[in-house]
């Protein structure tokens, strides 16, 4: 499994075994006990305008474009290295998804995910439009081998996932917290976007992010029982023209 990016904290023992847990439970779940970490927040004003830190913030705490990211706490791993601890199905670990969306890593074993066809991404089909031009997506991609897990695990596929085979995913921007001062100079919530900022957006500077956002402009879409005989399809039969 290649490694991902360290994660800024952690807690307890390095390997533990649960042999009581599920036996698949995806890397990015947040487990009971991963708690979010105080915020610690404040506020500078600079020449160029203000930014967001924390009180005793290091370099972990910006894992990629100079983004602040949403502290949380970390159970300990088992003897595969994956998490332990009861899972909060409806809950993404905010570093570990920013990590496997980072790499275009599995969001279920954490082991790459490029395929033969590009990467597999899985949304709920309320969500998005198969025909809209661009797909925003918070969600990482997931490996051939878990591809139907994923889909069966995750309560906001709901079984019944869109499947996007993309030939490239560039990475778009972040959901997150908006935050700004307040009369007293204390530092408050201003805004929880329910729509991804692009990196570069004005409010980027004040924002803690929580999830990484890639864009899905190249893909075709099939659905989960497709999946196995497209990518077992020879290359030469692959669709001339790819949407996007």
């Amino acid at each position: 499994m290649t490694a991902l990016p360290p994660p800024p904290r952690s807690s307890g023992e390095k390997n533990v075994h649960i042999p009581s847990e599920p036996a698949l439970v995806p890397f990015i779940t947040r487990r009971k006990s991963e708690d979010a970490a105080p915020d610690n927040l404040f506020i500078h004003r600079h020449s160029s305008g203000p930014r967001l830190y924390y009180a005793d913030e290091d370099p972990r705490d910006r894992p990629m474009r100079g983004v602040l990211w949403a502290r949380c706490g970390f159970n300990p791993v088992d003897s595969r290295n994956m998490p332990t601890g009861e899972p909060q199905w409806r809950l993404m670990h905010p570093y570990r998804q920013m990590a496997t969306m980072l790499k275009l890593h599995c969001q279920v074993c954490a082991g790459p995910a490029r395929t033969s066809l590009g990467f597999v991404f899985l949304a709920r089909p309320k969500d998005h439009d198969p025909m809209a031009p661009t797909i925003l997506t918070n969600q990482p991609p997931v490996c051939v081998k878990h591809a139907r897990a994923a889909a069966a695990l995750c309560p906001h596929l709901e079984k019944n996932p869109l499947v996007f085979l993309a030939r490239s995913a560039p990475l778009y921007g972040v959901h997150g917290t908006i935050y700004g001062l307040g009369a007293w100079g204390g530092v408050h919530v201003v805004a929880r976007p329910d729509h991804p900022l692009p990196f570069g957006h004005p409010n980027i500077p004040t924002l803690l992010a929580s999830q990484l956002v890639r864009r899905l402009s190249s893909f075709r879409v099939v659905g989960v029982n497709e999946l196995s005989r497209a990518l077992a399809a020879p290359v030469a039969q692959a669709p001339a023209r790819w949407p996007g």
